[in-house]
């Protein structure tokens, strides 16, 4: 499990206490959920677990789980993904019927993607159609709900009864938490909830209903697998979605030194091993850079700890030619794969392959290579962090908003949450599994400021200065998550790197335009956001935050930045807004264009 702390008390809203006579189905539902040891529910109010509300409130005392209140679905599931991505515990998110259902989707299909656990319960009208109020219960009652996301969740349910509803949420958080992880879903019934039952609730021993533990890799497997990186000349580490955990960071970093492999790590992951170690010779990005896709195709053996896309890493380093590595992979992802969600991505052709988290297969091998000889002469240097050049402009780029902020931290440790898509690899280090969080997994834009407040919760009372970068486009789709965070008081920072534009899709529409023989000059048309611009930190400042900028000027940077973070270290939540210049990482602008033809 990551060593994380518990987070520290935030403020809640506490109720009037009163005698309970009379209990009811969702009371049984609620003592369970304390049960299981989740410290918050996520949710937007509905009538369809209305029972369900009123138990979490005056059965629970908004405690164990305490209500996170969200202005909308997706917020619920993007700060229950965001916790999840530090402490790899799942939150419970509540979702009304079939329309917040159909909010929540897409913040679920990046949870899905992240391979995060998360615990969602939904509501419906009664199953009795004769029970159902006018219109409103007809509309709102989907005859099978989990059908809207079934191809990205690992498991739901659509019980009935209150019993039918105790064994549907034991095997969902079962479910959840047993590797390969993945969000859940069960819808449990409004009568149900609103149904008196006799005396207090008599629960499950819960305890009896534990997660499985992963599967390891067989002796005789990991026997192989040692005697092929053993006698590797040109070993390389594929370092993909591993624990936020230091003990396991350690062994993955003691095994690249054993083997003297050339270890490569991904953005769109959390920080998996130290990007300034001698033994990672190319930044971490989405794609990879024509330099480190030359360093992978030297590789003899490949070991891919859960690498996402496999295959699409191969296809970078030898293209259509047949890969001349041997190639070992561990995962156990292949059991989430499914015909109607495509993020399995191509199959990769794998030598041997470990059904095992990376994480005991990297304590196996550690064991069966044993001290060995000393170590072979290591790999080129790190490539080093890119400071930014004065080009004599007055406009900010990304490499400087990377440098003004490492000066105003001052070496203080702080958790990068989240990147915009124009951040390069080489802009910062990650010297510790919790100095980055990666990306969203779906791609879902919107998502970046739910799960800055759901990974801040779970940072807070820790010594990490939560700070998330996040795109305009991904603020504005998402910035009333924040308000979630000024009601529960969490510190936090979020720098908004400010290109006024849907950038991404202007270096698509680039790309056509040139293959086109057409005027480049238009790609900014109907993707910027400028005219009239958005006053972001004004829409920061409404919601109870502090919020500063547009920071214009670079020589404004480094003080709006240094003010910011010492109000997130007195326990304010803030929001700057930097104009950045527009501009991509060549080898992210490469990915995303290649043709399609």
């Amino acid at each position: 499990m990551p060593e994380t702390p518990t987070p520290a008390a935030f403020r809640r809203d506490v109720p009037v206490a009163g005698p309970i006579e009379q209990w009811w189905g969702s009371d049984a539902i609620a003592a369970l959920l304390r049960r299981f040891d989740i410290p918050y529910a996520c949710l937007n109010p509905g009538s369809s677990f209305r029972g369900l509300h009123d138990s979490l409130v005056n059965y629970n005392g908004n405690t164990d789980p305490q209500i996170v209140l969200c202005l909308h679905e997706e917020h619920a599931v993007s700060i229950a993904h965001g916790y999840a991505k530090v402490t790899g515990k799942p939150l419970a998110v509540i979702l009304h019927s079939n329309v917040g259902l159909m909010h929540a989707s897409m913040a679920i299909y990046n949870a899905w993607c992240d391979r995060v656990p998360m615990l969602i319960l939904g509501a419906h009208g009664p199953v009795d159609a004769a029970r159902r109020r006018p219109w409103i219960d007809w509309i709102h009652t989907s005859q099978d709900a989990g059908a809207l996301v079934r191809s990205f969740v690992k498991w739901d349910d659509q019980p009935v009864s209150l019993q039918a509803s105790f064994t549907s949420l034991l095997r969902a958080r079962q479910i959840t938490e047993t590797a390969p992880r993945a969000p859940v879903y069960v819808c449990l019934d409004v009568s149900m909830q609103e149904t008196p039952i006799d005396g207090p609730p008599v629960l499950p021993q819960v305890e009896r209903y534990a997660p499985a533990p992963a599967p390891h890799a067989s002796p005789e497997l990991i026997g192989r697998m040692t005697q092929l990186l053993a006698g590797a000349r040109r070993p390389a580490l594929l370092v993909g979605r591993v624990s936020r955990d230091e003990s396991e960071w350690r062994e993955r970093i003691a095994l690249a030194e054993r083997l003297q492999a050339q270890v490569f790590t991904d953005l769109k992951v959390g920080a998996a091993f130290p990007t300034d170690h001698p033994l990672h010779p190319h930044a971490p990005s989405v794609f990879f850079s024509p330099e480190a896709a030359a360093t992978l195709k030297q590789a003899d053996v490949i070991l891919s700890l859960d690498w996402v896309d496999l295959q699409g890493a191969l296809k970078q380093a030898w293209g259509n030619d047949e890969v001349s590595a041997k190639v070992v992979q561990v995962s156990l992802d292949h059991n989430l794969h499914n015909a109607a969600s495509l993020d399995h991505q191509d199959l990769p052709p794998c030598d041997l392959y470990a059904a095992a988290e990376p994480a005991s297969v990297v304590r196996a091998l550690l064991a069966a290579l044993g001290e060995g000889d000393a170590p072979r002469a290591g790999g080129p240097a790190p490539a080093p962090r890119v400071r930014a050049a004065d080009d004599g402009g007055a406009d900010i780029s990304m490499a400087l908003l990377a440098d003004s902020l490492s000066d105003c931290l001052a070496g203080s440790p702080a958790c990068l949450i989240r990147l915009p898509l124009g951040w390069s690899g080489d802009l910062w280090h990650f010297q510790h599994p919790l100095d980055y969080l990666g990306y969203d997994g779906g791609a879902g834009i919107g998502s970046g400021p739910g799960m800055a407040v759901g990974a801040s919760i779970a940072l807070k009372g820790s010594d990490r200065l939560p700070v998330a970068i996040i795109g305009d486009g991904d603020f504005l789709m998402g910035n009333t998550a924040l308000w979630s965070a000024a009601t529960l008081q969490v510190p936090m920072l979020v720098i908004v790197a400010n290109n006024q534009s849907f950038f991404n899709d202007e270096v698509h529409q680039e790309r056509v335009a040139r293959d086109r023989g057409r005027p480049v000059e238009n790609r900014w048309i109907g993707q910027r956001i400028g005219e009239p611009r958005v006053d972001l930190a004004a829409m920061a400042r409404a919601q109870g935050f502090d919020g500063a900028g547009p920071v214009l000027d670079r020589n404004e940077l480094a003080s709006v930045l240094a003010d910011a973070i010492a109000k997130v270290r007195s326990g304010r939540s803030v929001l700057v807004d930097v104009q950045v210049r527009p501009g991509y990482a060549p080898s992210m602008s490469a990915g995303m264009t290649k043709s399609a033809a």
